[in-house]
């Protein structure tokens, strides 16, 4: 899923987006929770964001992903019957994973050392990469890194790849609204292909992306649900932005935008129901459902659940290589786990 126009944010520390101001941090933090989850406190990095500050922002994204679920939309496809009521409420997880992930690259935009790519990011995954990883224990490839030419008929593209150039810490972000329908075989068979994906990271930033430098790659699924975590293995929910993109708020601000789209939503699909019920009078029970087009296929679902709807969806000499890359899981940094 990669809908964010603009691929890779300007060397140049952009100006403070709406929302975000310096903050500094202080000698000491809260400490992570009992439950592992370092929770998402002010102060714990150098840049914050104030999600109401960055509310008409929010209002501005949402309105543009949310454009195919307007009230036109869902009025016409109310109408044209239960087939095109199906399309339409199969596609809202999709715009759902869409906010998500731009409202990522845009928050991120707080942050000055962040640089964020989401376009052209098919990284070859090959037979000796998977190997790699399958075949063999984290410590021993964790230093390795391949040729990013290698190519390869399989691939794996990332929503989101995220490099630090302060630390040199690059991010594999994989974006899903829900983890709820994956099996432990699939979520395995997921983070393997990150991984053998991860090994070319180092070598694609340098010769494709102005020489960037990376020097530790991890992979991180980002579950918006917020089920199935597991924090060292690489599975964070919306929370754990703040230690993604070291953003004071981003977790917050995010959780934000996602109640926001689903308001939205909520808020069009009663304003279809009343205009068809204007067209139609008689088409529409006492409830406001059309008998014709949603008892069949909604069994008397509320519009706020129907949003929670099943989702998915030139080269480099030796001497200018400064470290050997390092590839994993994602981590929190020192400084948010204090």
């Amino acid at each position: 899923m990669n809908t964010n126009s603009s691929s890779v944010t300007s060397a140049t520390p952009p100006a403070p987006m709406p929302g975000a101001t310096p903050s500094p941090v202080p000698g000491s933090a809260m400490s992570p929770s009992k439950d592992g989850l370092a929770r998402s406190t002010a102060n714990l990095y150098h840049h914050s964001v104030d999600p109401d500050a960055m509310a008409i922002v929010f209002e501005q994204l949402i309105t543009e992903v949310a454009s195919a679920l307007s009230v036109e939309a869902l009025t016409d496809a109310l109408d044209a019957g239960i087939d095109s009521m199906s399309v339409i409420l199969r596609a809202i997880p999709i715009h759902e994973g869409r906010l998500i992930e731009r409202g990522i690259s845009l928050i991120a935009s707080g942050n000055p050392d962040l640089v964020v790519l989401t376009d052209n990011l098919r990284l070859p995954v090959t037979t000796a990469a998977m190997q790699l990883v399958e075949k063999n224990a984290a410590h021993l490839y964790r230093s390795l890194t391949l040729d990013a030419d290698s190519g390869g008929r399989k691939s794996y593209t990332p929503d989101l790849l995220i490099l630090n150039r302060s630390t040199r810490i690059a991010h594999v972000v994989d974006v899903k609204r829900s983890l709820s329908s994956y099996e432990a075989s699939r979520i395995a068979a997921l983070k393997a292909r990150m991984l053998a994906a991860a090994l070319v990271v180092p070598d694609l930033l340098y010769k494709e992306h102005r020489r960037l430098v990376a020097e530790d790659v991890r992979i991180v699924i980002v579950n918006a649900e917020g089920q199935r975590m597991d924090i060292d293995g690489g599975i964070w929910p919306l929370g754990h932005l703040d230690h993604l993109l070291e953003i004071n708020g981003a977790g917050e601000a995010m959780t934000r935008l996602r109640k926001l789209f689903r308001e939205k939503i909520t808020e069009n699909w009663a304003g279809a129901r009343r205009q068809l019920q204007g067209k139609h009078p008689t088409s529409l029970d006492a409830s406001g459902q059309g008998r014709d087009t949603l008892q069949a296929g909604d069994g008397g679902r509320q519009p706020s659940t129907m949003i929670d709807a099943a989702n998915d969806a030139p080269g480099r000499s030796d001497d200018e290589r400064v470290a050997m890359p390092r590839i994993g899981f994602a981590r929190i940094p020192v400084s948010g786990s204090r």
